[in-house]
């Protein structure tokens, strides 16, 4: 059922113009500082290896720990979120960010660094749905909201890339535990902003919390995300591996099985079913698959084949990162007035894979690599991702009930996530034995090594132009029929 307003329930912030676009400022950095986290460290690993004494087999610890606690608990922050007030929420998931990132700076232990990137995790599932449920309570105008969420998309898409220009920057120059004391100073920012931001009411308690819900969720996703965390150096066909994507699987399938069932589901499952929805989760879905993988080969690429500082492998990514913000705040703001949002998503999948198609024809002894090759691609897959990201994220939250916004943007966080680490543990694997079979053709020669690893990336990178291309028509076929823009969210309706 539909929600109204009357003039008297409208937000004082949705009054003031003014203090509606310092608001957006504030959530956008704080989306910016939880995206930053996902990647900043991921050059600084080996530093931190070195100074920690982390083995090899427990350093993806500093990566996975952020990503189980964040993903696995998206869908469960979404409704804490919504219980205690978006508002309330927003500052406590600042402050436990913020005192998360200091403890797993100054520690010198390793295993006190894994705890804190955990809680870091924890935090950012409840700041991330806080965030995205004000941007959509906040603006509620359709044009206002095009633009604002051209922003927050743009923003949040390029902090994955910016995370690891900052982490090679911060490495290089500063220091390793920078990559994390960086989250206090923009968080105690963002926390100056907070007058700034509408204070929204709770809906919803905890008292009737679904729990079989939380259990089944949290556990289902946490099996997926480790599962594809530990494909990467173990295999797809490692029992272990295996193990943990089946049981993940079948939480996730008895999580939709009882959610169908419950009068208080976690996640109602018609947020999920509602097609201008679906077809947002899916092309997001893809969009993140293809993408951190493709962060990942060009990282590496650029350090091991090219001889790249971290710096400037770094500022290579920047121009990805500058990029998705000039497609998510320009070119899609423009284009939204004249194409439809279906047209848009599929347009956008197309430009990325462009991208991606430009990098498969690299060879290990290419000439003009930086202007020929890495600016085009990071130039198109940036604005397809921009792109798509300003569109997704408005239609992901359109059409829903006040209460529901909290839910609604937890579960737009959790595609992202779990996208993320299926196409990075996925594309990794397919170039890693496309690499091992290349040397061993040509009988595991020292001097084919560089030749191997482009012809592994180039595969891998195929298959991630297959899959964006595939999204791009699957999102049309969804599609036809549906509207060309949704209608208003009832937060926006007020009575004359």
């Amino acid at each position: 059922m539909i929600v109204t307003q009357t003039r008297q329930d409208v937000p004082a912030t949705a009054k003031r113009p003014s203090k509606r676009w310092w608001a957006l400022s504030v959530i956008s950095l704080a989306q910016l500082t939880v995206v930053l986290d996902a990647t900043i460290v991921n050059i600084a690993l080996p530093s931190i290896q070195h100074d920690l004494g982390v083995t090899d087999t427990d350093r993806h610890w500093a990566i996975t720990a952020y990503a189980l606690a964040f993903g696995g608990l998206l869908l469960l922050g979404g409704r804490v979120s919504s219980a205690l007030s978006h508002h309330r929420s927003f500052v406590i998931g600042l402050i436990g960010f913020a005192i998360a990132s200091g403890l797993g700076g100054a520690t010198d232990s390793a295993a006190v660094l894994f705890a804190a990137r955990a809680g870091q995790g924890v935090f950012a599932a409840l700041l991330a749905p806080a965030a995205l449920s004000l941007l959509i309570l906040t603006f509620t105008d359709p044009k206002e909201r095009g633009r604002a969420f051209g922003v927050f998309a743009g923003v949040g898409a390029g902090g994955a890339a910016l995370g690891v220009f900052a982490g090679g920057l911060l490495t290089e120059y500063a220091n390793w535990r920078w990559c994390l004391y960086i989250n206090v100073p923009l968080a105690l920012i963002a926390l100056a902003g907070v007058p700034f931001l509408m204070r929204d009411r709770p809906t919803g308690d905890l008292r009737h919390l679904d729990i079989p819900g939380v259990l089944l969720s949290a556990s289902g996703l946490v099996a997926l995300v480790y599962g594809f965390s530990q494909a990467e150096p173990h295999g797809w066909g490692d029992p272990r591996v295996l193990a943990l994507l089946a049981v993940g699987t079948v939480l996730l399938v008895l999580f939709v099985l009882t959610e169908a069932r419950s009068p208080r589901a976690l996640l109602p499952l018609h947020i999920v079913l509602h097609r201008t929805r679906a077809v947002a989760f899916l092309s997001v879905f893809v969009m993140y698959l293809a993408m951190f993988g493709f962060y990942l080969f060009v990282s590496y690429y650029t350090q091991t084949v090219l001889g790249y500082s971290p710096v400037k492998a770094s500022l290579t990514l920047l121009v990805n990162a500058v990029s998705t913000t000039v497609g998510a705040m320009v070119i899609a703001a423009a284009l939204q007035r004249r194409l439809a949002p279906s047209t848009l998503i599929s347009g956008s999948l197309l430009s990325s894979a462009l991208g991606m198609l430009v990098l498969t024809q690299l060879e290990v002894d290419s000439t003009g690599v930086l202007p020929l090759y890495l600016i085009p691609a990071m130039v198109l897959t940036g604005i397809g991702l921009g792109c798509l990201l300003a569109v997704a994220t408005n239609r992901a939250t359109a059409e829903l009930d006040r209460d529901e916004a909290g839910v609604a943007s937890a579960a737009y966080n959790t595609v992202q996530q779990v996208g993320a680490a299926f196409g990075t543990a996925l594309l990794n694997s397919i170039a890693t034995t496309v690499t091992t079979a290349y040397l061993a053709d040509r009988g595991n020669r020292t001097e084919d090594v560089h030749a191997a690893t482009v012809h592994g990336y180039a595969v891998a990178l195929w298959v991630a132009f297959g899959i964006l291309v595939g999204g791009a028509v699957l999102v049309g076929l969804l599609s036809r029929n549906s509207g060309r823009t949704p209608r208003s969210t009832p937060a926006a309706q007020t009575s004359n």
